[in-house]
């Protein structure tokens, strides 16, 4: 039951205000809204134990809106409704609410099932990424700090491995040292980070494929969804997530590790989609490292696996005591199998970068 303050605030009668739970997202709260005249919307709870500052989040969707609205008026970008005192956030207790406009006609799907729904969302998260290249950064904030800092996520596996209990240090000693052999990705991130020509950039930072919508008849893009992790960061990120979550036919939950492999037809998909649009606004040190995203990212979220079993299983919620500890493992052997095909996988990059735009 949502508190009638808050669909007042947002303008809305409670007494004839529908409202039902929506969508498989895990972070936020979020309802379907159904008013009297049969206008619908969507409204949401902010997780601010994920989202500490929720005004970070509305700032940065503002400033994107209004950079947007100027240089490409055509352009769907989801922007919260305001509140009628003219706010994009209401606050009810403790609680940040938002309410966004429902999109007629749209679906999302929590996988991707074919090459092209891998190839629609790809090239609707590389739309945006065009359409914001060369916004001003300054103004900007994370909403998460760190959220991809590799180096940070590095030592703090390598500090879960001196502090960790010994059953599960010992339980977990091969697996770790399968994760240091490939410490070479967090070396490379150290280096890149700095380099000037890897540019920061306005990314999304969660790029799974539910975080688009589709058309529910035809399954083509329409616009991208869920921007609370907009902030400046790197191509690898958006990229690199969208390799780690669209490439293999099961999820990071998957147990059963033959079952875990990369798809090349998803890979061609996803790359041409997604480099059709931003492709040319990349600079040559983002394109030589447009594979390395994929290891970047799988790696990242296998040590964070990790770290967490080690540590004792205190960030990501577990069902049972070796969860956390498979998923590492999941994403290890999702890691061996894109660093198996390299070669190959880069031919498909390559010649998707001689296409033109």
């Amino acid at each position: 039951m949502i508190n009638a303050n808050i669909l007042k605030a947002f303008g809305l009668d409670p007494a004839t205000c529908e409202a039902k739970k929506f969508g498989s997202g895990h972070i936020n709260n979020t309802f379907l809204l159904t008013s009297a005249n049969g206008e619908r919307y969507i409204l949401q709870r902010i997780n601010t134990y994920v989202f500490r500052e929720p005004d970070v989040i509305a700032r940065n969707q503002r400033l994107a809106a209004d950079y947007l609205a100027k240089h490409h008026p055509d352009y769907l970008f989801i922007t919260p409704i305001a509140t009628v005192d003219g706010e994009e956030l209401h606050r009810e207790g403790e609680e940040y609410w938002r309410m966004i406009p429902f999109i007629p006609g749209s679906t999302s799907v929590d996988q991707a099932d074919t090459p092209k729904q891998a190839y629609e969302a790809a090239k609707q998260f590389g739309k945006m990424a065009r359409f914001l290249h060369g916004i001003d950064l300054r103004e900007f904030r994370a909403s998460i700090p760190n959220f991809h800092n590799l180096t940070l996520r590095y030592s703090a596996f390598q500090e879960s491995i001196r502090h960790a209990k010994e059953d599960r240090k010992a339980f977990a000693a091969e697996l770790t040292e399968a994760f240091l052999r490939h410490s070479d990705i967090a070396v490379t991130f150290e280096s890149l980070k700095t380099d000037p020509q890897f540019t920061d950039r306005l990314m999304h930072h969660d790029t799974k494929i539910n975080n688009v919508l589709l058309d529910k008849d035809t399954f083509e893009g329409i616009c991208v969804c869920d921007l609370d992790t907009l902030m400046p960061g790197k191509i690898i990120s958006d990229l690199g997530d969208m390799m780690r979550t669209y490439l293999s036919p099961v999820s990071e939950e998957e147990r059963d590790f033959s079952q875990i492999a990369v798809r090349d037809e998803y890979f061609e998909a996803l790359m041409r989609g997604y480099l059709s649009e931003v492709g040319g606004t990349l600079t040559e040190t983002e394109k030589a490292h447009l594979f390395y995203a994929g290891k970047f990212m799988i790696y990242m979220q296998g040590i964070r696996f990790l770290t967490d079993y080690l540590n004792g299983d205190v960030y990501y919620p577990v069902k049972y005591p070796e969860h956390n500890y498979d998923r590492a493992k999941n994403q290890l052997t999702l890691l061996q199998r894109l660093i198996e095909k390299e070669p190959a996988l880069q031919q498909v990059i390559d010649a998707c970068l001689r296409q033109p735009a």
